[in-house]
């Protein structure tokens, strides 16, 4: 086992990480006592994969991701016992609830991701975050962004592309890992 691995105690993470973890499952469960199920499934599950956290810092993303799965999984779960229960019901009824559930899932899946890239740009340095933001959220040019903050172009497109490479490859290291 991991040096990390070793020093982590699973009461710590209970205690620091259950009320997250419960507010991410019961926001894609719409239920108390599955969203109950689903935070213990999950610190099961990262417990038994402790060994392969490489940075402390990110147990909540780690551990916020497993939910969500473990959750999403919980859904489908539940959505095909309804689906058995609902083989008597009238067909329109049945699309509506498995379009509901299916927009839930999405709004969480986008929910987090926005959290994450909002937690990426963060740690960005506060030029780099100031121009990125610039260029993404305000939809502004190199060359407004440039005249704005009084810098060269060619150091303004240096940062952005510097900061959307840092962006994606952290995204992929969470997403893909």
């Amino acid at each position: 086992m991991s040096e990390i691995h070793n020093s982590i105690d699973m009461n710590d993470i209970c205690e620091k990480y259950s009320k997250r973890l419960f507010q991410v499952a019961f926001c894609i469960t719409r239920d108390h006592y599955l969203a109950q199920d689903v935070v213990q499934e999950t610190l099961i599950k990262a417990y038994q994969k402790m060994d392969t956290v490489k940075e402390v810092e990110k147990l909540g993303s780690w551990l916020s991701s497993i939910a969500t799965r473990t959750a999403i999984d919980f859904v489908r779960k539940e959505k095909r016992k309804n689906e058995t229960m609902l083989e008597g019901s009238v067909l329109e009824d049945k699309n509506v609830h498995l379009i509901a559930n299916q927009d839930v899932e999405k709004e969480v899946e986008v929910s987090l991701l926005k959290e994450e890239i909002g937690r990426v740009i963060n740690g960005f340095s506060s030029d780099a975050k100031n121009i990125f933001l610039l260029k993404i959220k305000e939809g502004l040019k190199e060359k407004e962004i440039a005249s704005k903050l009084h810098i060269n172009e060619g150091t303004v497109k240096t940062k952005v592309y510097r900061a959307r490479k840092q962006l994606k490859m952290e995204l992929a290291e969470q997403y893909l890992a």
